[in-house]
């Protein structure tokens, strides 16, 4: 397997991939759906996803919302179940924060669940703040300064 990672257009066959893999690992496990109006939000958003380069197949995907200079906002991160654990997450967010530093941002924040603290921090995320509840369950909000 030979993952890339790239940008994606909204709305094209790949981005419907990133919906399915997001609502797999993300939405069903909280009984949550994405709604139309959420979808729709999305078109002004950077869309980034890593593919095994061999097969198509879509491993890991984020989203990246643009906010007040210098910083950008890291959100609905997931990887493909069986893909897990393998360095796929980091790569991609490698490429993201890759990507951010390019177009001009300075630091990148997640709304982190706390499963996914010890990941965030062994990217050189730090927590800043208590915890707060978003879509149901523990967050952290998570910084990095990128340069």
């Amino acid at each position: 397997m030979k993952p890339f990672c790239c940008q994606i257009a909204y709305n094209s066959e790949q981005y419907r991939q990133t919906i399915q893999l997001r609502d797999e690992i993300l939405r069903k496990p909280l009984h949550l759906q994405f709604t139309e109006e959420q979808l729709a939000a999305e078109a002004e958003q950077i869309h980034l996803a890593c593919f095994d380069s061999e097969t198509g197949q879509l491993l890991a995907c984020l989203v990246l919302v643009p906010e007040a200079n210098p910083k950008i906002k890291m959100r609905q991160v997931a990887v493909a179940a069986n893909m897990q654990r393998q360095g796929i997450g980091q790569q991609l967010i490698a490429f993201a924060e890759k990507w951010a530093v390019q177009a001009g941002f300075g630091t990148m924040y997640c709304h982190a669940r706390d499963t996914a603290v010890p990941f965030y921090l062994k990217l050189g995320y730090c927590i800043a703040g208590n915890p707060f509840t978003e879509v149901t369950i523990p967050h952290y909000y998570m910084e990095k300064q990128l340069v």
